[in-house]
């Protein structure tokens, strides 16, 4: 029997990439999953079929995270395809980089919105839903940009240092409600996001360099780790961040 047999997910952003490999490995571990996507369908319509080859039900749901009416149409899918949702995982993501200084307002608007805004709408609409059955796991993702800065992306670190924020305040809130809230970083993943860090030899080494392991992860590898914090195993887990970056944050 898997570790998450008869659950029901919601995964945002889980088209491609880290999200991608989430929905995989959940609906491995028997869980039932909702694959949300923003733009591209096909990605997310493929990772329902494969779902569906493993004996597990799911629903592709188109949807922005950072709009109020769009978070609550994810959320309510779950419950009404399901009856239920037990785990939700704030995975959407986007990125608009540029220098402080030229940044426009446009640029920090959508990351902070998508990045920071949506997790808050989504948590605030299933936990309605959690507090009743005084059960949920809710994990959020953050970045080593959120715990340390980085150059030219002041709107992607600054939403990523409020999700650290926003997991502690969540995890204070709906402790008494039998709900838990973690976040996780990643580190360097090889996923499209980073294929011009990967592919350029020169960024690659500087990149791999800061990774104690000497490699970038891969997808399924960080995907472990959001299992575990679905699971009956981290029942007495919550307010934390869990580094899954190889060692980055070492050097």
């Amino acid at each position: 029997m898997g570790r998450l047999e008869g659950k029901a997910a919601v995964v945002t952003g889980g088209g491609r990439g880290i999200g991608r490999a989430i929905c995989l490995a959940y609906a491995k571990e028997g869980a039932d999953v909702i694959v949300n996507y923003a733009t591209k369908d096909q990605p997310a319509q493929e990772v329902v079929e494969l779902i569906g080859k493993m004996g597990r039900k799911a629903v592709a749901v188109k949807g922005n995270v950072a709009l109020k009416a769009d978070a609550e149409k994810i959320i309510n899918t779950c419950v009404d395809h399901f009856g239920k949702i037990d785990i939700l995982v704030n995975n959407a993501g986007v990125s608009k980089p540029n220098m402080l200084y030229k940044m426009t307002e446009e640029q920090w608007n959508e990351v902070i919105d998508i990045q920071l805004k949506g997790p808050f709408l989504c948590i605030q609409a299933a936990s309605k839903y959690m507090m009743e059955r005084k059960y949920g796991k809710v994990i959020n993702v953050t970045s080593s940009a959120g715990l340390w800065g980085t150059k030219g992306q002041i709107n992607y670190s600054s939403a990523k240092g409020g999700i650290l924020a926003l997991t502690k305040s969540a995890a204070r809130e709906l402790a008494g409600h039998g709900v838990t809230v973690n976040v996780i970083q990643p580190g360097y993943v090889s996923t499209e996001m980073t294929e011009k860090i990967r592919t350029d030899p020169k960024l690659k080494e500087i990149y791999t360099g800061r990774i104690l392991l000497g490699r970038f992860a891969e997808p399924e590898e960080i995907a472990l780790t959001f299992v575990f914090l679905a699971s009956e195993e981290s029942n007495y887990i919550t307010g934390q961040l869990i580094c899954v970056d190889g060692g980055l944050g070492m050097t």
